[in-house]
């Protein structure tokens, strides 16, 4: 079908990624990542998650306000926000810390949840709840999860669509991986192999196409850009299979030109939170990681 502006939510993680070899703190996180692609492209998005009442979320909220989106769709719980501490070396990442906070396993209030049964689709980020994801199968709402590696860790029974990383290697098939994806109820799936291009199996067959080769900045977020692209070109503006696939993977490719999931002002590590994780950047110092 044709929606010009649909009505679109992403929901689920957020996180605040400290690169202490580099100086700076980028945010990001699947889900955030996805509403704000919508949103720079001028789509009628929002974005659900949970903040800890810390000085991290301020930062976060910020980028959110920023990049179009409403903070109040935000919520506030107790606990601490979601950071990454981590190194990169051209392109080569090392995560010190990875703190999925109070957005691990989020589930939206239920006002929040009323919105989600008005949105022409829903789309969950990673380490989603699986009580939400047979909430949303129960109501036959549309929506897509990603699952990244972590590829069977909740049942994908009746998911209309998944999202997976595949392998890279032209030597190794996809096919076995979609057809285990389909097995477990998937009924719809895409698998991005990074440089190799992308698969999609609509239920009924698969289609292919390549990625395009862009002088690389920084990866981070080139997935999560597909994952937008591909939503709204495959079921909101009747684009073919693989032609879906062709322009998910141009913009994924832009993304890889700037800092960060999507393009913002890159800011400092401010020396209170390299205070507060301390013992942990010294404690993987000592230990020579």
């Amino acid at each position: 079908m044709t929606i010009a502006n649909p009505n679109l939510i992403a929901v689920g993680d957020n996180c605040l990624d400290v690169y202490l070899n580099k100086g700076f703190v980028t945010v990001g996180g699947n889900a955030l990542n996805v509403a704000v692609q919508w949103r720079r492209h001028g789509l009628n998005a929002r974005y659900f998650g949970a903040l800890g009442p810390d000085a991290e979320a301020d930062i976060l909220l910020s980028a959110i306000e920023e990049a179009g989106l409403d903070r109040s769709d935000v919520e506030i719980r107790p606990g601490a926000s979601a950071v990454t501490l981590l190194t990169d070396d051209a392109g080569e990442r090392r995560f010190l810390l990875e703190s999925l906070g109070v957005g691990e396993g989020y589930v939206p209030s239920a006002d929040r949840y009323e919105a989600l049964r008005q949105a022409d689709w829903v789309h969950l980020g990673t380490n989603s709840s699986e009580m939400l994801v047979r909430r949303l199968v129960a109501d036959d709402l549309p929506f897509s999860i990603d699952v990244s590696t972590r590829h069977f860790d909740i049942s994908l029974a009746g998911v209309p669509l998944v999202f997976a990383s595949g392998p890279d290697d032209p030597a190794e098939p996809v096919e076995p991986l979609i057809a285990q994806f389909r097995a477990a109820g998937a009924r719809q799936v895409v698998v991005t192999c990074g440089k190799r291009g992308s698969f999609y199996h609509d239920g009924t067959g698969v289609s292919a196409a390549g990625s395009v080769p862009v002088t690389v900045v920084d990866t981070c977020g080139a997935g999560d850009s597909f994952i937008a692209t591909f939503i709204t070109s495959q079921f909101f503006a009747d684009l073919s299979g693989q032609a879906a696939l062709n322009r998910a993977a141009e913009r994924a490719s832009e993304t890889c030109t700037h800092l960060g999931g999507f393009p913002q002002p890159i800011r400092a590590i401010p020396q209170w939170l390299l205070g507060k994780y301390n013992d942990v950047i010294h404690s993987t110092e000592r230990a020579g990681t």
